[in-house]
């Protein structure tokens, strides 16, 4: 969610071949040139290029001109197959190769600039060859084939840490980060919440779309913002009292047929319990903050449970469609009514 980014038409499925493609210095274009294998140079936002002479095989291979002082390379969406021959980049601080066909980290040991790394959308299987990275502070490595969280010893200054679709089936090596704020592990295959509690800077914890039966082992992240557990096997909210810094709680698609156990988290200002099958709306009273609540689709037929949201003033939001109580010929206008703050009732703003 972070982090929720829409997940873009894949390019792992077919048999492409990478294509060739030389980078060099401007100075150096006409001498030599570093190989790496294959850019699609015909993308928005590639580089520059010019068309050096053909290979022995006779396919023309395209030349990239980057500036060895350049501290930003995209090269998102080509036909790279390798990482490789980068090393002239010494000060190199971002370096972007979404939705390529990379299949191994490597030809990186020489990069330790770098602060971002994306190979979001490729074909690695394992993380490795990592621990030059010192300086990183993000790495995205979603969309891709990884089944064991390894390798990240080294990166002390991890800020943010995406690992989403992915098939990991365990949350393991990451509680020793000092820094890390957002750890993004959605779409996996993770079953048990375990191994971060020691991660006391975390703001952003996004776990949905696993196999989550139960809410446990959080209580150390007490600067928690942000909590995402939607489309899991959850049947009770529990183990959150440590949790009074939330703002916004996810916890759609499960099995939860009450609101409860949440009398801590009195800065929420999204609760999202859309999709399960609860009956009442109760114990939400104390959040004074709360701005926007998500219920639709559960089994809510009773006014009187949105008469009890009078008390939270501040509620500008709110889904109830799919409910019993949303076949009432009446449904917009009793809700607006009741609560006069609304702003916006499921989908359409309110006038």
């Amino acid at each position: 969610m972070a982090e929720n980014q829409d997940a873009p038409v894949s390019n792992n499925e077919g048999p492409i071949e990478p294509r060739k493609v030389n980078v060099a210095s401007p100075n150096e274009a006409n001498e030599s040139s570093i190989e790496v294998n294959a850019v699609d140079l015909d993308a928005p936002g590639s580089p520059h290029s010019q068309s050096p002479p053909p290979t022995e095989d006779g396919e023309a291979n395209e030349m990239i001109i980057v500036n060895e002082d350049t501290v930003e390379l995209d090269l998102n969406h080509g036909r790279i197959g390798k990482i490789e021959k980068l090393e002239p980049l010494k000060h190199l601080e971002r370096l972007y190769l979404r939705w390529n066909l990379i299949k191994k980290i490597e030809g990186l040991s020489t990069l330790s600039t770098l602060v971002e790394l994306e190979l979001y959308d490729n074909q690695i299987v394992v993380m490795e060859n990592l621990d030059s990275l010192v300086n990183l502070e993000m790495l995205d490595l979603s969309f891709n084939r990884i089944k064991e969280i390894a390798g990240l010893e080294k990166l002390l200054k991890l800020k943010k840490l995406f690992l989403s679709s992915n098939k990991i089936t365990e949350i393991k090596n990451v509680n020793h980060f000092p820094n890390l704020e957002l750890l993004e592990l959605g779409d996996n295959r993770i079953r048990e919440i375990k191994n971060i509690n020691c991660l006391k800077t975390l703001t952003q914890l996004y776990l949905g779309k696993n196999k989550i039966s139960k809410i446990q082992n959080l209580e150390g992240l007490t600067n928690l913002e942000i909590l995402v557990l939607q489309s899991n096997r959850i049947t009770q909210i529990e183990n959150l009292e440590d949790l009074t810094k939330l703002e916004q709680l996810y916890i759609s698609e499960n099995g939860l047929t009450a609101i409860e156990n949440l009398d801590n988290q009195v800065n929420l200002q999204t609760l999202d319990l859309a999709m399960n099958r609860i009956t009442t709306i109760e114990n939400v009273r104390h959040m004074t903050a709360l701005e926007e609540l998500w219920l639709n689709d559960n089994q809510i037929s009773d006014w009187s449970s949105v008469e009890y949201l009078q008390g939270n003033k501040k509620i500008a939001t709110i889904y109830l469609e799919r409910n019993p109580i949303a076949s009432d010929p009446a449904y917009r206008r009793k809700l607006k009514l009741i609560l006069p703050s609304l702003q916006q009732i499921d989908a359409t703003l309110c006038r």
